[in-house]
């Protein structure tokens, strides 16, 4: 490959990293033709983009993003795939989801909410982490408890002190 071609490709996969705030790195190595098909379908269906790339490619491109991402270099070994979401435990159960069928593709390493995660015994870990829009909906929800509890505390007793004062009103 020439220089020309590698900085193409390198360029490319920085705007991609910049582009999605979570990547998983993964080895798809073993995987037949069909099993990889459907892997690449499961990731389109899911919003999951997912690119086999050169090791050495992506780790300057890594240190070429904007973005800290230290530690991901003893995952950065082998066959790579990589997933790249803009949603952090998507590509986790996408993995898990994937393995009910088949032990690959095994889990090497994941930048996931500003942090890096390596091995496969994060994977557990990481497909419990809540998305921000998860988070947020707990927030709202906590949230939203409390005011319903004292909306609907006003509106049965807005009837009691509504006859309460009728009756005042009636007595002068």
């Amino acid at each position: 490959m020439k220089k020309t071609e590698k900085a193409t490709i390198i360029n490319e996969l920085v705007n991609i990293i910049g582009e999605y705030s979570h990547f998983y790195i993964a080895d798809t190595q073993g995987l037949n033709a069909g099993s990889t098909s459907d892997l690449r379908r499961l990731c389109f269906n899911k919003e999951v983009k997912m690119m086999v790339v050169k090791n050495s490619l992506f780790q300057k491109a890594i240190e070429q993003s904007e973005k800290n991402i230290e530690g991901l270099d003893e995952a950065l070994k082998g066959t790579s795939a990589v997933l790249f979401s803009n949603t952090g435990n998507l590509p986790a159960k996408l993995i898990k989801e994937f393995r009910k069928k088949a032990t690959i593709p095994i889990f090497k390493g994941a930048f996931v909410e500003e942090s890096v995660y390596i091995g496969e015994s994060q994977l557990d870990t990481l497909s419990n982490i809540k998305s921000k829009e998860e988070l947020l909906g707990d927030v709202i929800g906590l949230l939203q408890s409390p005011m319903k509890n004292v909306v609907s505390a006003l509106q049965s007793g807005g009837s009691t002190i509504s006859g309460i004062l009728k009756t005042l009103e009636e007595r002068k």
